[in-house]
C-alpha cells in the first residue's frame, strides 16, 4: 500500500515529503530515483525509508518518475530541492547527460550532490567543468557475469539477442558493453540488439518482434530484470521453453523464474541498500567530511539456480 501511495504522488509530479526544507535542525536529504513502477526502485525506496527511520538523524525527501523515460521529472525535482535549500541531493540519473547541468547548479548552490546507481556522462561533466564522484556498481562487469553464465550454457556459436535499457543512461551502455564482452570472448552470434527502455511491457513487445524475426534465438541478455520478465512472458505466450534468459537486478519477481528454470541467472546489485549507502556518504560530507572522489564501488553478485 505504501508503494501504491508513492506512485500516486509521483504521477502527480509531487515529491514525497516536499515542504519546509529543515525539520528540527536535522540535515535534509533529497533522494531522486528512477521509475517507481520498477520493483528495483520500489525496493530502493523502502530501504531508504527504513534507513532514515533507523538513523533518525536526518529528514528524507524522496521523488521518483512516472516511467523510465520521464527524466524531466528528475530535472524538476532538482530545481525544487534547490529552492527548498536541502542539504544534500542523492540521485540515480535517468539520463546521464541531461542531469549534469541541473546537478551542477545544485552544487553551485552549496548542496552536497551524490551520484549513485547510474553514472553521469564523463564527457558531459567535462563540458560543464563539473567533477562529481560516482557511488555504484560495475555495470559492465556485472553484465559480463550474467553474459558469461549464458555463454557457458550455450557454448560457442550460441545465437543471442540483447534487450537494452535507456540509450541515454550510462548503465544501459555499460551493460550492453558487458554483454558484448561475453559475446566476443565466448564466440557467440549476436542476432539483434534493441532497447526496451527498462520497461516490462515494451520488452515483451520488442522481444516478440525479435523472436518472429529470429526464431533460431537460443539466449536472451536483458539489461534489467523488469525487461527479463517481459521476455519470459513473451516466451510463455509463444510456447518456447528452449531459450535461456539472463537479467540484472535480482528483483523479487525473478526469484521463482530462476528457481524453476525460466531464467538462467541475474545479477544482484543490492538495491535495497544502495540508496542508504549513498545517503550515508552524503551525510558524512554534510557533516564536514571530505568530498567523495572518483568511483566508490558497490557490490554485485551473480545469482543462479
Amino acid at each position: 500500500m505504501k508503494i501504491q501511495h508513492t506512485i500516486k504522488y509521483i504521477a502527480l509530479g509531487v515529491a514525497l515529503g516536499f515542504g519546509t526544507a529543515q525539520a528540527d535542525d536535522k540535515p535534509v536529504v533529497g533522494l531522486i530515483m528512477k521509475s517507481l513502477a520498477n520493483e528495483f526502485f520500489q525496493n530502493m525506496l523502502e530501504g531508504a525509508e527504513a534507513h532514515a527511520e533507523e538513523r533518525g538523524d536526518y529528514e528524507l525527501k524522496a521523488v521518483g518518475m512516472q516511467n523510465e523515460t520521464d527524466f524531466e521529472s528528475q530535472i524538476n525535482a532538482v530545481e525544487n530541492f534547490i529552492t527548498q535549500g536541502v542539504d544534500a541531493i542523492v540521485v540515480a540519473p535517468a539520463d546521464s547527460r541531461a542531469m549534469v547541468r541541473p546537478l551542477k547548479k545544485a552544487a553551485a548552490a552549496g548542496i552536497t550532490v551524490i551520484n549513485f546507481d547510474v553514472a553521469l556522462d564523463a564527457d558531459a561533466k567535462k563540458q560543464q567543468d563539473f567533477e562529481l564522484a560516482f557511488v555504484g556498481p560495475d555495470n559492465r562487469g556485472g553484465a559480463k557475469m550474467a553474459g558469461d553464465a549464458l555463454a557457458k550454457a550455450l557454448g560457442e556459436g550460441g545465437k543471442v539477442v540483447i534487450v537494452e535499457g535507456n540509450p541515454g543512461a550510462d548503465n544501459a551502455t555499460e551493460r550492453r558493453l558487458g554483454f558484448e564482452d561475453s559475446i566476443a570472448e565466448y564466440k557467440l552470434e549476436l542476432l539483434d540488439s534493441r532497447t526496451a527502455h527498462w520497461e516490462t511491457e515494451e520488452a515483451n513487445s520488442v522481444f516478440s518482434t525479435m523472436l518472429t524475426a529470429h526464431p533460431e534465438i537460443q539466449g536472451v541478455m536483458a539489461a534489467n530484470d523488469s525487461m527479463a520478465v517481459g521476455v519470459v512472458k513473451a516466451l510463455e505466450a509463444a510456447g518456447r521453453d528452449d531459450i535461456l534468459v539472463v537479467g540484472f537486478d535480482n528483483i523479487n519477481a525473478v526469484g521463482p523464474m530462476i528457481a524453476d528454470g525460466r531464467m538462467l541467472a541475474t545479477v544482484d546489485q543490492f538495491g535495497t541498500a544502495m540508496a542508504a549507502n549513498a545517503i550515508d556518504q552524503a551525510l558524512e560530507v554534510v557533516a564536514g567530511g571530505a568530498p567523495l572522489e572518483g568511483w566508490v564501488k558497490t557490490p554485485i553478485e551473480l545469482v543462479t539456480q
